[in-house]
């Protein structure tokens, strides 16, 4: 059970295992793009490619799905970014019962997007947990982690890229130990729970107030959506790539803006932008944007 790029990699090493994939279940396809066209799941790509049957249910709590799954006879069933919380009834349904792909040290950044608030947070190491599934998000006893560190440079797409790979290397990996009864769940620590709570389009609007690595961090962690942005004259600028840099000011205010600087005060040191898009133009990098639209030292962003 899995839908986006995230979850392609494990269906691609469970397809290549000496296991039988009797079925893939996805989200149904999303409409995407300037015209809206539905767009196929990574997952179902892969899937058809295989010959392997899709189920791509718009809810999974009804008879008619449930009835659909226990015809599969599945004996394990494997779960990464699917998107929804599993009911009890599909839970108990195969013998192994559900694992899950999660991409984060469990109990951190229990939740939806986990790879994101970990790049906004400032963290310098996630990884991968192989958890036993149950009722409530992300509570399940842990059976397997690996750690993978961040690199500065790792934005919410690089590390979620680097993310899938190992998680589908540890789920193969759990699923041999599982089968020579050699996997010691463990439950987890409570008390040590943090949130990635899912992304809203109001998590990318940069507060100048706030210190320049924060806001790094910030348009590192809100890539690919809702993308990190702040308002220039009314328009929308979004920002793909900021350096720490030093600077005197007031927040927001544009110290720099030639010779491919484009230097903007926090409330703790600036920020050099590196590479934005204003709002009905192309992604650019500094010095390109500068030559093209009039931003004068002075002005003052949000």
């Amino acid at each position: 059970m899995g839908t986006p790029g995230f979850a392609a990699p494990s269906l691609k090493a469970l397809i290549e295992s000496e296991d039988e994939v009797v079925a893939l279940v996805a989200q149904p396809d999303k409409p995407s793009g300037r015209g809206l066209k539905p767009s196929r799941p990574p997952t179902c790509v892969i899937a058809e490619e295989h010959g392997i049957p899709v189920l791509q249910p718009p809810g999974i709590r009804t008879d008619e799905f449930l009835q659909a799954l226990s015809k599969l006879r599945p004996d394990l069933i494997c779960v990464a970014a699917y998107g929804k919380i599993l009911p009890k009834t599909v839970l108990e349904l195969p013998r192994f019962g559900c694992l899950n792909v999660h991409a984060s040290l469990l109990p951190k950044y229990r939740g939806a997007a986990p790879v994101n608030w970990a790049l906004a947070r400032g963290e310098s190491v996630t990884g991968i947990t192989i958890m036993q599934m149950d009722e409530g998000m992300d509570t399940g006893d842990i059976l397997l982690t690996r750690e993978i560190p961040i690199d500065y440079d790792d934005t919410g797409e690089t590390l979620s890229e680097k993310l899938s790979h190992a998680g589908a290397e540890l789920l193969l990996q759990a699923i041999g130990e599982l089968k020579k009864g050699g996997l010691r769940p463990l439950k987890q620590d409570g008390s040590a729970t943090t949130y990635a709570p899912m992304l809203k389009k109001e998590d990318g609007r940069i507060d100048w107030r706030k210190p320049a690595r924060e806001i790094r961090n910030q348009v590192r962690g809100m890539q690919p959506w809702p993308g990190a942005y702040t308002y220039s004259n009314g328009k929308i600028i979004k920002i793909y790539k900021a350096e720490l840099s030093e600077g005197e000011g007031a927040s927001g205010e544009v110290l720099t803006a030639g010779q491919g600087i484009l230097r903007v005060m926090t409330g703790e040191g600036a920020l050099d932008i590196l590479e934005l898009q204003m709002e009905g133009g192309k992604r650019l990098d500094a010095k390109a944007f500068i030559s093209g639209r009039k931003i004068n030292p002075g002005a003052v962003l949000g």
